[in-house]
């Protein structure tokens, strides 16, 4: 499957509660959740390596509309709220429509 819509963001979460935010994203890999959706073909959690609160997710998509449809589901809103109280600031998105490359896990 091909990504032709993709985002990253950055997420700052309160002081301390980074790791607490990284294992809430991973469960988004979690059977029933969106990164485990056929659509989502590249779904990738970082962490800063000068601040531990701030964590990068790379999401590619097979579209925008499957994202968004995925996103307005029960499972991706119920995990969206328990980041939403983890957040020390608003998160800052960079939405973009892949060119070319490779991701190998």
């Amino acid at each position: 499957m091909i990504v032709n819509y993709g985002f990253n963001a950055t997420l700052t979460a309160k002081p301390g509660m980074g790791d607490r935010l990284v294992d809430l994203l991973l469960t988004g890999l979690n059977e029933g959740s969106p990164g485990a959706s056929e659509h989502c073909i590249v779904y990738l959690v970082s962490r800063s390596v000068s601040d531990p609160d701030v964590v990068h997710v790379i999401e590619g998509w097979s579209s925008a509309e499957d994202h968004h449809r995925i996103f307005a589901g029960e499972a991706a809103q119920a995990i969206v709220a328990q980041i939403d109280v983890l957040l020390a600031k608003e998160s800052e998105y960079t939405d973009y429509v892949p060119v070319r490359g490779k991701a190998a896990f």
